[in-house]
């Protein structure tokens, strides 16, 4: 059994050999080729979505037909796909060489038992796509104004990601005809301009524009007719460029070598040949084919502006301030052009400055323009602010990608005018003075100031008003002084006030107000009426002096009383601010009084001085004669108002009358009315008929018992005597109708009484007072009475025919 087993294994041995199946390989062709493996392959970036680009090629040993595949590593993009049978790979998704330069991918190939993977690097070439950047913009510059043409100021560095031709960098300047400086179109070394320099004083400040671009113009684009085996292209051009233009070899970019400036014509025809080169760089078959290229405008001029001699970047101007708003600067005679054609002739004029001063008309122009300039803002253009107003005019091409652009300097020098008055340095001055001030003093300075120039900003002073007569300024430094007659009394007048006006030269003014106080000092004693004054005191109430003072201000016109001797001595006190004099508490009656006087007398002296509160202070003395008396006893206002005016008898003479007068008239006004109503009722008609009026009652006339008539209690109701019967005419009959009542006659009387006083020190003064209110009263009394009585008797005899 165990050898029957071996020699079926070498059976079957033989027959698998004789029965073997090889992989599948693809035909390495090379970097170059276009078929194979597809091993360091290049593509162009700029290489179109649908492109065909390579053929997979394989084969099978045993000749079994093959097909083929390509995958990616997962997470990446799939830019290719391949058709199975054929091998034709195709470009499904769009290159940038700037975000992946090289594209790892497996190709594969089976026979549909073996698959042979290999991996392999698709490389992507690049294309002009990329403009160029410059860095650290904006590039500011200092420059000595002293630097030396042609030595270089600054290096410009711009960086274009591409490679090859399509990222080499040219520079030049956008206004290179009207600029001081020039470039190196390859290293951007900025240089001054040979045969220029730099002056400070004329311009500050120079914008210079500089433009980076890449010079690729066109590519042309040739393809093997073959299939199987693809060689590469190689370009070159035969003739036409004039040295102009340049083709890169292999990618079949056309890019310009020198600066647009230099192309003179308008139709640049270039022969470019297209050759398959083998592997061995043997030159084979070859295309030719014209590349036309059309220069269109070329824009290659800036705009400039122009004044009236030529080309010119500094326009200068002489103006008043404040022109009317609206108005044209006639004085600027500004145009700007722009030879180019078309699209590239358009361009904006701004006017770079204080905001919403001017404006600049057109603002869009085609070509060539006259340059307006208007005034938008008259208020901003103020000679006192700005002596010199500085713009900047600029021209920028609208739709071109150089952005051409020039500037020209509006340099306006303003002239003043007289817009400003003069205004105080305050609304209103206060000044204080001493009273003894001499005349000429000095009161207080003024200040008024006008900004404008010259004789417009000088300022004349004057003053008027009702306040300023004891007053003159100087005209020029506005100082006040008082008249040199001046005198100052603070008692007569202390405060001034008056306007002070300052003016300039064409009549433009303000006003302020000047409020002067004349300070008091103390130049005044205090002064009583008379040396010696005599006053009467009643027991228990204080007699008041008083001195005047006739300073005007506190505390110069402040005066404090005091007693400086008595007789008899230690009698009196006196209230130190109203001057009130009385008793001391322990002298409560005249009995005291007898007691404390050696010889009996009820008059006594008082030394009283009054002294002021200023400083140097001031006093006077007076001598006061005081009688002391004791309370009359009398009761009611018009006691209180006798006992107030004892020491001035006429006053009570003077009340007395005015109060007489008031009764007489109310009297006669009473009796009027009285006699008008009893005339009205008493008329008589033509028959004589006797017309019987009902009687009517009287209201009984009462009065108050006389002064001093009470009884034991106090009270007054003591019976009053009755009057005597008024006489009356004979009255007629009593009327027959008994229903009919009589009418009362009322009467009235009245006795007015003084009590005699008992005091035996009683003075003439009190005499004289007694007797002045005993007769007063009984006249106006006894006046009364008769009145009353009168006027009874008319009333009864009215009621009779």
């Amino acid at each position: 059994m165990r050898k029957e087993r071996i020699l079926l294994s070498l059976v079957s041995l033989f027959i698998s050999m004789g029965k073997s199946d090889f992989a599948p390989y693809f035909y390495d062709n090379g970097a170059n080729s276009f078929s194979g493996n597809m091993a360091s392959f290049t593509v162009a970036e700029d290489t179109s979505v649908g492109t065909y680009l390579y053929t997979l090629n394989g084969s099978d040993p045993e000749g079994e037909p093959v097909t083929y595949g390509i995958t990616l590593d997962k997470g990446y993009k799939e830019y290719f796909s391949v058709e199975p049978k054929s091998g034709h790979v195709t470009l499904v998704e769009s290159l940038d060489r700037e975000v992946q330069d090289e594209i790892v991918i497996f190709v594969s190939v089976t026979d549909g038992r073996n698959k042979v993977v290999e991996r392999v690097s698709v490389f992507v070439t690049d294309a002009n796509d990329e403009k160029p950047e410059f860095f650290n913009l904006p590039f500011i510059v200092d420059v000595s104004e002293d630097t030396e043409a042609g030595r270089s100021i600054y290096r410009v560095q711009a960086v274009d990601r591409d490679l090859g031709s399509g990222g080499s960098v040219t520079y030049y300047l956008q206004s290179a005809l009207n600029t001081k400086f020039t470039i190196d179109a390859h290293s951007g070394v900025l240089r001054i301009k040979a045969g220029e320099s730099l002056d400070y004083e004329l311009s500050r400040t120079h914008f210079v524009t500089v433009v980076a671009k890449g010079s690729e113009l066109f590519t042309v684009f040739a393809k093997d007719g073959d299939q199987n085996n693809i060689n590469t292209i190689q370009y070159t051009i035969l003739n036409g460029d004039d040295r102009l233009f340049s083709i890169n070899s292999t990618s079949g970019c056309i890019s310009l070598t020198s600066e647009p400036g230099q192309l003179r014509n308008e139709l640049y025809e270039l022969k470019v040949k297209a050759s398959e080169v083998d592997l061995d760089n043997q030159l084979l078959d070859y295309t030719v084919t014209t590349v036309t290229i059309r220069v269109m405008d070329l824009n290659n001029h800036p705009p400039t502006f122009y004044g009236e001699s030529g080309p010119q970047s500094t326009f200068d101007l002489t103006m008043y301030e404040h022109p009317p708003e609206g108005e044209i600067l006639r004085g600027l005679k500004i145009t700007v052009n722009d030879s180019d054609q078309g699209a590239n002739a358009r361009f904006r004029l701004l006017l770079v400055g204080p905001a919403r001063v001017f404006r600049v008309v057109p603002q869009t122009v085609l070509n060539e323009a006259q340059v307006t300039i208007i005034v938008e803002k008259s208020t901003a253009i103020d000679y006192e602010k700005y002596h010199l107003l500085t713009f900047k005019l600029l021209a920028v091409e609208i739709d071109t990608p150089e952005r051409f652009s020039a500037t020209a300097d509006i340099v306006i020098n303003l002239l003043d005018t007289n817009d400003n008055i003069p205004k105080f340095s305050s609304e209103f001055y206060i000044a204080r003075i001493p009273e003894n001030s001499h005349g000429g003093s000095i009161v207080v300075a003024v200040t008024a100031t006008d900004p404008d120039s010259g004789l417009w900003g000088e300022v004349k002073y004057s003053i008027y008003g009702s306040g300023a007569d004891l007053f003159l300024i100087h005209h020029t430094s506005g100082v006040i002084y008082t008249q040199p007659w001046a005198s100052l009394d603070a008692e007569v007048k202390s405060k001034y006030n008056f306007y002070v006006k300052a003016e300039d030269i064409e009549g433009k003014y303000s006003l302020a107000e000047v409020f002067v106080t004349v300070l008091d000092l103390n130049d005044h004693p205090p002064e009583f009426n008379d040396n010696f004054l005599e006053k009467t005191m009643i027991i228990g109430a204080p007699v008041k002096i008083e001195a005047i003072d006739e300073d005007a201000e506190e505390p110069n016109n402040l005066i404090e009383y005091s007693i400086m001797k008595g007789d008899p001595d230690n009698i009196f006190d006196i209230n130190t601010s109203t001057g009130e004099i009385k008793l001391k508490p322990f002298i409560k009656s005249m009995e005291i009084v007898q007691n404390i006087t050696k010889q009996k007398d009820c008059r006594w002296s008082v030394v009283v001085q009054a002294r002021d509160q200023g400083s140097p202070s001031f006093s006077t003395t007076a001598v006061v004669k005081i009688d002391i008396t004791e309370s009359n006893g009398l009761n009611g206002p018009v006691a209180a108002f006798l006992m107030q005016s004892r020491d001035n008898p006429m006053k009570v003479v003077g009340v007395a009358a005015a109060a007489i007068s008031v009764m007489v008239l109310v009297t006669i006004i009473i009796s009027t009315v009285m006699y008008l109503r009893n005339t009205k009722s008493n008329r008589i008609t033509p028959a004589h008929r006797i017309i019987r009026r009902r009687a009517r009652e009287h209201r009984q006339w009462t009065f108050r018992p006389p002064l001093g008539l009470t009884d034991s209690k106090g009270n007054n109701n003591l019976p009053r005597p009755k009057p005597p019967t008024p006489r009356a005419p004979v009255l007629p009959p009593p009327p027959s109708n008994p229903s009919e009542r009589q009418w009362a006659v009322p009467t009235v009387s009245g006795v007015v009484s003084f009590r005699k006083s008992s005091r035996s020190c009683r003075q003439s003064t009190d005499k004289l007072t007694d007797v002045v209110t005993e007769d007063v009263s009984s006249s106006l009394v006894s006046e009364l009475k008769k009145k009353i009585e009168q006027k009874i008797i008319e009333a009864n005899q009215s009621y009779y025919c």
